[in-house]
C-alpha cells in the first residue's frame, strides 16, 4: 500500500504533486493500492474545501486512488496508542511549561548538547503524576539506539540524538509524527515517497513505530527538493491559470532531475520505465522555460477538435488555426491570446476609414472561394483599393493584427468563418 498525505492548509503546490504522481506510479508497478490521506488534525489550520481541491487537483492530472481517509477520524486510534505506550513506560507525561522548554531550549543550544530537552520529567514519581492538576504533554522515551534507514534515493541514512518528543499535545491532540506513524500502521504501508524536506519526521516516526512493537519494514524514497528562485512553492493551480496542461506538468515533473528515454511522454508510458533509483540525489532548480517547451509540444500533440476547446470552439478547423499560432506562443492562454482577436470587433485607423468600410462590404458581398489566392485577388479587384493599402488592411480584417502567420495558411482555417469574422 502507498500513500498520498496533503494537508489541507494551503495550494498544492509542484512538489506535493510529484510526490503524489510517484506514488501513484509505483503503486501501479507494483500493483498495490494508493490511498490518499488527509492530514486535518490541525483544525485551526485547515482551509476550507481545500481537501476537495486537492482531490479535484488529482483527477485532473488522472491520479486514481482507491480510498480517501481523513485522519482526524482516527483520532480514537491515537489516543488508544498514546495511552498504550504510557501504561508501558515506553512514554511519559511532561509537565514542562512553554516558557520553561524555551529557556532549557536555549540552554541546551548554547551548550551544544544532543538534546534540547533534559527528561525532566521522564521519572517522575507516579504519585506526582497522578495528582498534578497541571496542564501536560505526552512525550514518548528517546531512542537508545541509532535508526538507520536504506533510501531508495539517498543510500542509507542514519539518524542520531532523537529527543523525547511530544506525541500528545496538552489538548489532547496527536502530533503530526505520531498521527502518521499510527495511520501508516493501521493502513499497512508498504514504501513511503516524499520530499526530502520531512526527512527528519522519518526517524521520529520509526522510533513511534518500533515504540509501538510494530516489525513490519516500511521503505523510504526522499525526494530532492526543486528549488525556486522566490523561495515560495509553485502553485499547480497558478501554473493551470498560466495556460500549461496537466499532461505536459506531469511529463515536466517526471522529467525533473530524472533518467528518462524520452523528453515527451505520457504517464501510460511512465509507468512502463519509471524507476526511482535513477532520481537525483541532488535538488533540482525549477525551470520555468523547460516547461514551456514541454507544454508546447503537449499542445501539438491534441488534437485538433480537443485542442480548440481550450479556446473555447469545439471545432477542428479552429484547432488547425491554433497550430499554426503555436508557433509563437507555448500556453494555452497565449493561444487565447492570438485567436480572441480574431473574432473581436475591428477598431478601423481613421486614416483608411473609407478603404476599410469598401473591403468590408466587399468581403461581405463575395462568393465563397476555396483557394485563398482567388480569395484575395477578388477583394482587391472588386474594391480597386490600391496595393500598398490594401494588404495591411486585408489582414487586419481577417486577424485583426497587423503582423502574424501566412494568410494563406490562415484563410485555409478561417474561410468558413468568414461571414461571422466580417460584419
Amino acid at each position: 500500500m502507498l500513500r498520498f498525505a496533503p494537508s489541507p492548509t494551503g495550494d498544492l503546490h509542484i512538489g506535493n504533486l510529484r510526490v503524489a504522481i510517484f506514488n501513484y506510479i509505483v503503486s501501479k508497478q507494483k500493483k498495490e493500492d494508493f490511498i490518499v490521506r488527509i492530514e486535518d488534525t490541525e483544525k485551526e489550520k485547515n482551509i476550507e474545501a481545500k481537501d476537495q481541491e486537492v482531490l479535484d487537483l488529482l483527477a485532473l492530472f488522472n491520479i486514481h486512488y482507491s480510498q480517501v481517509i481523513y485522519q482526524s477520524e482516527n483520532i480514537r486510534f491515537h489516543s488508544a496508542m498514546a495511552l498504550q505506550l504510557l501504561h508501558e513506560k515506553k512514554a511519559f507525561s511532561c509537565f514542562c511549561s512553554p516558557q520553561w522548554l524555551e529557556k532549557k531550549q536555549k540552554e541546551s543550544k548554547e551548550a551544544k548538547k544532543a538534546y534540547s530537552y533534559d527528561d525532566a520529567c521522564r521519572n517522575l514519581p507516579a504519585e506526582l503524576v497522578i495528582d498534578n492538576t497541571s496542564p501536560f504533554t505526552i512525550r514518548i522515551t528517546r531512542p537508545d539506539i541509532t535508526i538507520t534507514i536504506n533510501d531508495q534515493i539517498k543510500g542509507r541514512v542514519n539518524f542520531e540524538d532523537i529527543d523525547s518528543f511530544v506525541i500528545m499535545s496538552q489538548d489532547k491532540i496527536p502530533t503530526h509524527n505520531f498521527s502518521a506513524a499510527v495511520d501508516d500502521m493501521l493502513n499497512d504501508i508498504t514504501l513511503i515517497i516524499r520530499d526530502e524536506h520531512y526527512i527528519n519526521d522519518t526517524a521520529q516516526q520509526i522510533h513511534i513505530r518500533k515504540s509501538l512493537s510494530y516489525d513490519k519494514e516500511i521503505t523510504y524514497a526522499h525526494l530532492p527538493t526543486i528549488l525556486n528562485d522566490s523561495n515560495n512553492p509553485v502553485s499547480v493551480k497558478s501554473l493551470l491559470e498560466q495556460g500549461y496542461l496537466p499532461e505536459a506538468i506531469l511529463n515536466y515533473l517526471i522529467l525533473l532531475g530524472n533518467e528518462v528515454p524520452k523528453k515527451i511522454f505520457t504517464m501510460e508510458e511512465a509507468i512502463e520505465w519509471f524507476d526511482l533509483s535513477k532520481i537525483s540525489k541532488n535538488p533540482t532548480p525549477f525551470d520555468i522555460e523547460m516547461l514551456k517547451t514541454i507544454n508546447k509540444e503537449h499542445l501539438k500533440n491534441l488534437d485538433a477538435k480537443e485542442l480548440s476547446r481550450y479556446l473555447g470552439f469545439a471545432d477542428a478547423e479552429i484547432g488547425e488555426l491554433a497550430y499554426i499560432y503555436l508557433e509563437e506562443v507555448t500556453t494555452t492562454v497565449e493561444l487565447r491570446s492570438k485567436i480572441a482577436p480574431i473574432f473581436s470587433e475591428r477598431d478601423a485607423s481613421e486614416l483608411f476609414r473609407k478603404e476599410t468600410d469598401i473591403m468590408i462590404q466587399t468581403i461581405k458581398s463575395a462568393p465563397y472561394f476555396e483557394e485563398y489566392e482567388d480569395f484575395k485577388n477578388h477583394i482587391m479587384k472588386e474594391s480597386g483599393i490600391e496595393e500598398d493599402n490594401f494588404s495591411q488592411l486585408f489582414r487586419i480584417l481577417l486577424t485583426n493584427a497587423e503582423t502574424g502567420p501566412e494568410l494563406a495558411k490562415i484563410y485555409k482555417c478561417l474561410k468558413n468563418y468568414i461571414g461571422e469574422i466580417i460584419k
